[in-house]
This record gives structure tokens, C-alpha cells and sequence, in this order.
């Protein structure tokens, strides 16, 4: 019965990606902002309880991260925003911690689409309460964590470094939220804690474009070029400050004082 199921989901996959055309490229290149909106949103819904529909039942936690995964990269085409990923041979094969910067409320969906399906997200607690989007996250292996109660916080972290510990590699947005100031924000501290004492090395990664496509406390999408870019495998030591400065460098926006 698993085996039905799976067969019929990869089928279903690849139906969705085979709908993709040239004509639903070429209206998005020549929509106007607020129908290029519209049309992304009427795009993204489906796609998005696509695949939350299809990760309730697949029974295996890499397989539903492909999928997410594949269908993330389904969306930036249908919706005609170029997307390349650059330096992916630099990632190690073996666990990791994955830090980027934070520009836009999209990098969640753009890092799932450059990225293997071995990495679980860390990410907000308050995310878990958003309707649908909780559901599928869980489903996907994110790890949440408070920001505002130290405590719990901490138990948090505890948690996460448990399951790095155990080999799952990770990936962090160390500036902790998005802002509508072009600059690389002050980077937490839990990424580069949770990579030193499971001793898993850190690797930089920037995102660029992200802040044209979706900028923060805008109301429209932009049709703009999507890049992400490994930047450099480091030891945790001096991860920090490093990954900081040569994701600033990369994405050419300076650094929050």
C-alpha cells in the first residue's frame, strides 16, 4: 500500500511540474504588479496544500522535504523569477550547520529549493501558530524555538543541539527576523553554540534577491532574480563573525552596527 501510494504521489509531482508552460511563464513576465501578485498567490495556495496534502502521507521525513523541495523550485518557475545555485559541490556530505541571511519572508521557501532535503530549519516559535503553515513545517522537521522566554528558550536550544548531536544538519538564520533596512543584521548566537559543541562545521551561505522579489512591509511581488550562493565551510570557532562579514561582502550590504 506504501508502495501505491508513493507511486502515485511521484506521478502526481510530476503532473504539477509538466503543467508548467511557456505561456504561464510569459504572463508572469508581463503581468502588472498587482495581477503579478494575484497570479503568484493564485499559484502559490494550490501548490502549498499540494504539498502539505501529499506530506501527511508520505512516511519518510526526507522524502517529504524533496517534495517540498521540488515544488518550492515548481513555484519560482511558474512564477518566472530566475533561480540558480551556485557552490553547492562546497556543501560537506557529511552534517553541517547551514547560516544565511534573512531578507525576506521568502528565504524559507528559496533555501528549501537550493538545499538537499537533509537540512531541518530552525525557525520561530511563533510560526508553529500559523494556520496550515505550523502543520506542514512539523511535518517537515523544523525545529522551533522561543525568542522572547528565556527559559523556555533555553530548553529550546537544549533540544536542538540534542539533534544535531545525532547527526541532522541544520540551517539557521542567525539574524533571527527580516527588516526593511538593506544590511546585514547582528547574528544570534544559537547557530555557532549548537555547531561547536556537536562539533559540526559551519557553512555560509548567501541569499541574494530575495529582498527585491518580496521586501519586507511591501505590498506586491517583484518579478527579480533569486540567486543563492555557498559561500565557505568554516570550523565553528570563529563562525561568527566570519560567515557575517563574507555574507556582507557576497550580497554587498554592510553590516548593522
Amino acid at each position: 500500500m506504501v508502495g501505491v501510494t508513493r507511486i502515485t504521489v511521484q506521478s502526481s509531482i510530476e503532473h504539477k511540474e509538466n503543467q508548467i508552460t511557456e505561456a504561464a511563464r510569459v504572463s508572469a513576465r508581463k503581468a502588472p504588479r498587482p495581477l503579478y501578485f494575484l497570479y503568484c498567490l493564485a499559484v502559490f495556495l494550490p501548490m502549498g496544500l499540494t504539498v502539505l496534502t501529499v506530506n501527511l502521507f508520505l512516511p519518510s521525513l526526507r522524502r517529504r522535504r524533496a517534495v517540498a523541495g521540488r515544488v518550492s523550485r515548481a513555484f519560482l518557475r511558474v512564477a518566472g523569477i530566475p533561480f540558480a545555485v551556485e557552490g553547492l559541490s562546497l556543501l560537506p556530505r557529511t552534517p553541517c550547520v547551514v547560516v544565511a541571511n534573512h531578507a525576506s519572508y521568502i528565504d524559507g521557501l528559496v533555501a528549501a529549493a537550493a538545499l538537499p532535503p537533509d537540512f531541518a530549519f530552525v525557525i520561530k516559535k511563533e510560526m508553529v501558530r500559523v494556520p496550515l503553515a505550523g502543520l506542514l513545517l512539523r511535518r517537515l522537521g523544523s525545529q522551533f524555538v522561543e525568542r522572547f522566554d528565556r527559559h523556555k528558550g533555553a530548553s529550546d536550544a537544549r533540544r536542538v543541539l540534542k539533534l544535531a548531536a545525532a547527526g541532522q544538519s541544520l540551517v539557521f538564520f542567525p539574524e533571527g527576523t527580516c527588516n526593511e533596512i538593506r544590511q546585514i543584521g547582528k547574528f544570534l548566537g544559537g547557530a555557532f553554540a549548537t555547531a561547536a559543541r556537536s562539533g559540526l562545521p559551519v557553512v555560509a551561505v548567501a541569499i541574494h534577491g530575495t529582498r527585491e522579489v518580496l521586501p519586507t512591509g511591501a505590498p506586491w511581488i517583484y518579478r527579480r532574480p533569486i540567486r543563492v550562493e555557498i559561500l565557505e565551510v568554516m570550523t565553528a570557532g570563529d563562525a561568527k563573525l566570519r560567515s557575517r562579514e563574507l555574507i556582507s561582502r557576497a550580497v554587498g550590504e554592510p553590516l548593522a552596527p
